[in-house]
C-alpha cells in the first residue's frame, strides 16, 4: 500500500479522529458539535441496537457512531422526501442538515411521519444563523418555535416534540466564509440569542393513542 493510500484509509482517518477527540480536539464542524453530543446521548438512551433506522440523505456520522439493528440511507435529491415514501417502516428517522434545502418541508415531514412505526422517533437538525449554501438549493431557516410548528403541522403532537438549539457569536463569525472546525480553542458556550444549529426530537404516538390530524 502506498503512502497516499494509507493517508486516505478510512480506518486510519477514524483512528486519528478518535485520538484527536480524546485530547479535546473537536474534528466535527463547529456548528454540529453540541447537536451531535445531545442527539447521540438521546439515541443511546433509546438503545440503538433495537432500532431500524433510516437517514434522509445519509452521511457518515450516525452510522459510524452506532450499531443500529438496521440502517438505510436515501440520497437527496435522488430520493425526493417531499413527494415519496418507502414501503418500509422505521423506529428512527434522521434528517441532518436536509430540511433547509427542501421547497416543501411540511410535505417532507408528513412523509417522515408516515414512515415511522407507532412510537418511532424523528430527529431533525437544521442550521439557523448560517450563510446560504445551495445543495442544490437553500430555502429555509427555523428557530426552535418554528421547527416545533413544522413538526406539529406534519402530525406530531406538541407534547411529543422536544426542541434544542446551540450557537454563539464566535461560531457565527467563523462560518461566514468557510466550514469552521472548533479544534482546541473554539468556544462551545451557548449564547441563546445566536443559535447556529436548531434540532428537535419528535415521537409518533403509539398505536391506539390519540394522534393529531394531518
Amino acid at each position: 500500500m502506498s503512502i497516499a493510500q494509507i493517508v486516505q484509509s478510512p480506518d486510519l482517518k477514524e483512528k486519528v479522529r478518535r485520538t484527536l477527540k480524546s485530547i479535546g480536539y473537536e474534528t466535527d464542524d463547529w456548528v454540529r458539535v453540541m447537536m451531535y453530543r445531545d442527539a447521540f446521548a438521546f439515541i443511546r438512551e433509546l438503545g440503538p441496537q433495537t432500532l431500524d433506522t433510516l437517514e434522509i440523505s445519509g452521511g457518515v456520522q450516525w452510522r459510524r457512531e452506532f450499531g443500529f439493528r438496521s440502517y438505510r440511507a436515501t440520497e437527496y435529491p435522488g430520493f425526493d422526501i417531499c413527494a415519496e415514501t418507502l414501503d418500509e417502516r422505521f423506529d428512527l428517522i434522521i434528517a441532518d442538515q436536509v430540511f433547509e434545502h427542501l421547497k416543501k418541508p411540511t410535505a417532507a415531514a408528513r412523509n417522515v411521519h408516515a414512515m415511522l412505526r407507532p412510537g418511532g422517533y424523528f430527529i431533525i437538525a437544521t442550521p439557523f444563523l448560517l450563510r446560504v449554501h445551495a445543495s442544490p438549493i437553500d430555502c429555509n431557516r427555523w428557530t426552535e418555535t418554528g421547527l416545533a410548528q413544522l413538526l406539529e403541522d406534519a402530525g406530531f403532537p406538541a407534547d411529543h416534540i422536544t426542541t434544542r438549539s446551540w450557537g454563539n457569536r464566535s461560531c457565527v463569525k467563523a462560518n461566514f466564509s468557510r466550514w469552521a472546525k472548533p479544534g482546541l480553542f473554539g468556544s462551545l458556550k451557548n449564547e441563546p440569542d445566536f443559535p447556529v444549529m436548531v434540532w428537535a426530537y419528535a415521537r409518533k404516538p403509539l398505536a391506539g393513542a390519540e394522534d393529531h390530524p394531518q
